[in-house]
């Protein structure tokens, strides 16, 4: 099902989105996606795609107002609570955290990353609002070191996937992770995904207030976007699908959540800055607000300032190349995913020309099958969204097919 809006010739050509429909009716009729939904808005354009089912197997189809689990994808907007605040001066970006965060002061860190958990130093300086908006202050997942102690000990203390059950109050969560040592020293490496969930309850205690009652009144609602939060609640139940996780053997679907009844139609007890549910329109919405510098209808949501320190590269060279090697290292699974070079606050950032997009596009990916970005270059917004998670590499193609195939149906 297809919905166009604005001038049939003023963005995007008809045979690149023809063969853009093409390539996402493959995936899904390959068996490996049940279902998807695709926005792409370009030169007053957007062109949405609802292709298959909510469920695998079948059954009802899936529809433009679908909501979803965003996953990682959800740390470009929950990063925004953290702009306001620092738009406010309410934060202040070389600030220490720990007058906020009691649990990270005095701070030891690991001798040898992989070394044993004993073995630490003390960390040469505070934690900062930096390091945390850009995931360097020395803790977080390292593919590199998956079998290490400290990766063992953070998974178990901080974890609260489908799998490790729901997570505690906040205040829990961080006296859990206070007592871990750092892996690295603060602002020397970016690590994956653990920053923001600690930025979260920076956010929710600087606001005083809970991250989601915090972003809703001054990000989600001046933009519109009603059906993004934190939870499914019961009179949407039935616009959210199940999340599976392909076997990685067999490829065979595993219910990892189920929608009503499930994780996602519960309000959490920990609202993770990785964990929001939304939709296309309400993405599309929020990655325009950062293509027009932080400006919504007339309504100014971010400064200029602040979205420009968001969407461009504040890596040095050196922690570009260690971020590189460690994703070129799970290539395979990822199909080119993470490969960005750059990483701004809360999302990549391009810095070099891999693939089909161009230097300076930003957004994310998630692990449920989640992606969204913007090219200011090119006005660009692309979103696509699936119930199938990265277990397997059949989320991470089709979301490279994706994005080939949109720059191709770019017709100026």
């Amino acid at each position: 099902m297809t919905f166009m809006m604005g001038k049939s010739n003023s963005g995007f050509s008809e045979a690149g989105l023809r063969r853009l429909r093409n390539v996402l009716v493959r995936h899904v009729e390959s068996g490996k996606i049940p279902g998807l939904v695709a926005l792409v808005s370009h030169g007053g354009q957007t062109h949405v795609e609802t292709i298959g089912t909510m469920r695998a197997g079948g059954g009802a189809p899936m529809r433009r107002d679908t909501i979803f689990r965003m996953a990682s994808v959800s740390k470009p907007v929950t990063t925004a609570a953290a702009m306001v605040l620092l738009d406010e001066c309410r934060l202040r970006l070389d600030d220490p955290v720990d007058p906020w965060l009691p649990e990270l002061a005095d701070r030891r860190v690991l001798t040898r990353p992989d070394g044993p958990l004993e073995d630490t130093v003390p960390a040469r300086r505070p934690i900062t609002v930096r390091d945390l908006l850009t995931s360097t202050f020395g803790l977080g997942v390292d593919f590199e070191l998956m079998d290490s102690p400290i990766r063992a000990a953070t998974f178990k203390a901080t974890d609260y996937s489908v799998a490790s059950g729901p997570a505690p109050h906040p205040d829990e969560w961080m006296r859990r992770f206070g007592e871990l040592p750092l892996a690295y020293q603060p602002g020397q490496r970016w690590l994956y995904d653990l920053s923001y969930e600690v930025l979260g309850v920076l956010v929710a205690r600087v606001a005083g207030r809970s991250l989601e009652t915090f972003l809703r009144e001054r990000v989600l609602d001046p933009l519109g976007m009603t059906d993004t939060g934190f939870h499914v609640p019961a009179g949407k139940i039935d616009r959210l699908p199940p999340l599976y996780g392909p076997d990685p053997q067999t490829g065979e679907f595993t219910l990892w959540d189920e929608a009503a009844g499930g994780r996602a139609g519960q309000p959490p007890a920990f609202q993770g800055a990785s964990a929001l549910v939304s939709t296309a329109d309400d993405y599309r919405a929020y990655f325009q607000m950062l293509l027009n510098g932080g400006m919504h209808e007339g309504r100014r949501i971010l400064s200029r300032a602040a979205v420009e320190l968001m969407t461009t590269n504040r890596l040095t060279p050196e922690q570009e190349a260690a971020r590189d090697a460690m994703y070129k290292n799970i290539a395979h699974l990822t199909a080119g995913q993470g490969l960005h070079g750059g990483w701004g606050f809360g999302m990549g950032v391009r810095t070099y020309r891999g693939d089909y997009a161009p230097i300076g596009q930003f957004g994310w990916d998630g692990g449920t099958g989640t992606t969204a970005y913007a090219d200011p270059e090119n006005q660009l917004t692309g979103i696509l969204l699936t119930q199938v998670g990265m277990s397997t590499p059949d989320s991470p193609r089709l979301i490279h097919d994706f994005w080939t195939t949109l720059y191709q149906a770019i017709d100026d």
